[in-house]
């Protein structure tokens, strides 16, 4: 027997997920005119409170959709709910209790977790396209999209295929090489090797570090430079897996640096700074360094702590006659570096978005979301990353490490 008559089935055509997007707006909107949510604290409960409200909506509809595709058996239906479920909350029982239970169920859940919200983009753009053929008089989908077998298996199959190549891509590590020329003496070349975005944690461990850390030292760098969100979260991985230990084993001649993310926010600065101690990494949040006197390099904290330390303060007393390397994990200030006559910026933060379409979004929001460009005489990188954030897919972007040759032109 079917869960829903075909009555209800021909009632609930016309409904769309692009239909719950105006209603969550709607909703916020209501609540922005009470006097009440203008101040800041109020302010940021309330799009705390939206992102929730549009997860769970976006979320609801996804699975609604998913429900009525799926043939009529009971527990079949019944096991897939409970699983999308067990999918969704994941992350928040992560978020709430990952310190108390053991870690590698915490691994598990996270990745799966944060797995699902790759795929919930794919299925989205799935039944918006399936949405707009129908609009276009192709009802004849209908029969493959309610109660279908070809349908669900269609949809599962175009989902792993999706995840092979995903995962299959992220293992794929570019080595970008970028030979910077600039106007300033420098007695010899200066080779760094420039990452951003480790993202060691829950879903990144010891033994793809292992793999990444022999990889930059085959570089045979003069100095490693690590652009912020080394650390995912929390620290309780890092500790329990000993990664402090590996990143010790990084070679170069004259250091290893880092600058926090957003990210060492999250897991606190102080607790990122004693890790960074214990790896033996030289941690710059707001200063600068020289590197073999003929380098300044210039560590920002980041952009989310809108307290930092302004750029003309850090770079105002130095030598201005040597080369001026800023490291700033989020790309959004490249106009005060260049004003500042800072020579060279290296940012990271964006991913380039991970996987299309999402780096088409990241591309509209930022300046320069990714690659190489000039500002002036002012030369700047956005690194895709190292490593990535939740699930390890990459579709349509690439996991790249920076080689850097700095020399006189």
């Amino acid at each position: 027997m079917a869960l829903i008559s075909n009555n209800e089935l021909d009632e609930l055509q016309d409904f769309r997920i692009s239909d719950v997007v105006p209603k969550v707006t709607m909703l916020l909107g209501m609540l922005g005119d009470f006097s009440f949510y203008q101040t800041e604290y109020a302010m940021k409960l309330v799009q705390v409170i939206g992102i929730l409200l549009f997860f769970v909506a976006i979320n609801g509809a996804v699975v609604y959709r998913l429900w009525r595709l799926m043939p009529s058996v009971r527990w079949l239906r019944f096991f897939v709910v409970l699983l999308l479920l067990a999918l969704i909350v994941a992350p928040f029982f992560v978020m709430a209790w990952g310190e108390l239970i053991p870690l590698s169920v915490v691994a598990f859940l996270y990745t799966a977790g944060t797995s699902w919200l790759i795929a919930l983009i794919y299925l989205i753009l799935l039944f918006v396209l399936i949405d707009g053929l129908r609009l276009f008089g192709l009802k004849a989908l209908n029969k493959f999209t309610i109660e279908s077998w070809v349908g669900i298996l269609t949809f599962a199959a175009l989902l792993v295929a999706l995840g092979v190549y995903g995962y299959q891509n992220y293992n794929k590590k570019e080595r970008v090489e970028l030979n910077l020329s600039i106007e300033k003496a420098m007695p010899r070349a200066l080779r760094m090797v420039v990452v951003s975005d480790l993202h060691l944690g829950y879903s990144i461990g010891r033994e793809e570090l292992v793999q990444w850390v022999a990889m930059i030292n085959s570089e045979d760098p003069d100095v490693v430079l690590l652009v912020g969100d080394v650390i995912d979260a929390s620290l309780r991985p890092l500790d329990e897996e000993r990664m402090a230990e590996v990143l010790r084993t990084l070679k170069s001649r004259y250091g290893v640096y880092a600058v926090p993310g957003n990210h060492e926010h999250y897991a606190t600065l102080p607790k990122s700074a004693a890790f960074f101690r214990e790896a033996n990494v030289r941690f710059i949040c707001d200063e600068s360094v020289l590197v073999d006197n003929r380098c300044v390099v210039v560590g920002r904290d980041d952009w989310s702590n809108k307290k930092r330390q302004s750029l003309s303060s850090l770079v105002g007393g130095l030598d201005r006659t040597k080369p001026i390397v800023v490291l700033d994990h989020q790309p959004r200030a490249f106009g005060e570096a260049a004003g500042q006559g800072v020579d060279v910026q290296f940012c990271g933060h964006t991913h380039h978005g991970q996987i299309w379409p999402v780096s088409w979004l990241v591309e509209q929001m930022y300046e320069q979301a990714y690659g190489y460009r000039r500002y002036g005489r002012m030369q700047s990188y956005v690194s895709s990353g190292l490593g990535i954030w939740g699930g390890k897919f990459r579709i349509g972007t690439t996991s790249e490490y920076v080689v850097v040759t700095l020399r006189q032109r």
